[in-house]
């Protein structure tokens, strides 16, 4: 396999990693303000990172067919939103600071469903990595190898709160740090499962690569507006979640854009 395909796969996950050894520095629960920083930011990196390197490829791939260029880009946003819908209802798991669990019934424990939220986040930005790989790989014109890096820089910039976010919560609750740091690290290693299966498969997926990109951007607006921003506007303070998606967005727009 490439050396850059298998960097550009790895690098979310060392992203995730460092957020979740972010267990071992603390001496108390996560502070609440800061929680709501780390999810406005990951949520403006993901929204940026859906516009700039998923839905405008995605449109750009399709140029050929004029003003209906929206058409591939519309149908794979909408399939991503409605995909995510459905492993929302069926997987069992339970959201940070929440106590009801949503999906199917199932008796598992609450740090296994905690685990389950964040991982259901992590399979569309892990096809996204693998999609765009596979693109700059096949020499698309519409996207280059910096631009894809870009892209896996941008979601690891993103997995680091979310690993933090992950495990301190499950340190605070009494899994102990270590497994913590454990449970929040395997919460991202289904990122580079999911790029590598899109990458082992883009000989079939290069040719509908638009509906791909699109598709990936819908799964990864789905979490930012069902999840991330509701979560982060719960309580006090929700203005300064604002603001870290204001930092999210710009830093993810300004890598896509300047590296792409």
């Amino acid at each position: 396999m490439n050396k850059n395909i298998l960097i550009g796969l790895l690098i979310p996950f060392v992203g995730t990693t460092l957020g979740s050894a972010m267990v071992f520095l603390m001496k108390k629960e996560m502070n609440q303000l800061l929680q709501k920083i780390l999810l406005g930011f990951a949520g403006g990196v993901m929204m940026a990172a859906s516009v700039w390197s998923l839905l405008i490829p995605a449109m750009n791939m399709s140029s050929k067919m004029g003003k209906l260029a929206f058409i591939p880009a519309l149908i794979g946003l909408l399939f991503g939103i409605f995909f995510l819908l459905a492993i929302d209802a069926l997987t069992p798991h339970l959201h940070i600071n929440e106590t009801e669990p949503e999906g199917l019934h199932a008796h598992l424990k609450k740090t296994t469903m905690m685990v389950l939220a964040v991982t259901i986040h992590n399979i569309p930005e892990g096809m996204a990595v693998g999609v765009v790989l596979a693109g700059s790989a096949a020499n698309n014109a519409t996207i280059t190898l910096a631009g894809a890096l870009a892209l896996s820089i941008g979601i690891a910039i993103q997995n680091f709160p979310e690993g933090a976010i992950i495990s301190m919560p499950l340190a605070a609750e009494g899994s102990g740090k270590k497994k913590a740091f454990m449970m929040g690290t395997l919460s991202g290693i289904v990122e580079p499962i999911a790029g590598l299966i899109t990458v082992l498969l883009s000989s079939i997926m290069i040719p509908i690569l638009p509906y791909l990109l699109s598709f990936a951007a819908g799964a990864m607006i789905y979490v930012i507006v069902e999840e991330m921003i509701p979560e982060a506007s719960v309580g006090k303070h929700s203005n300064i979640a604002t603001i870290g998606f204001a930092v999210g967005f710009a830093v993810m727009m300004v890598l896509d854009v300047a590296l792409g």
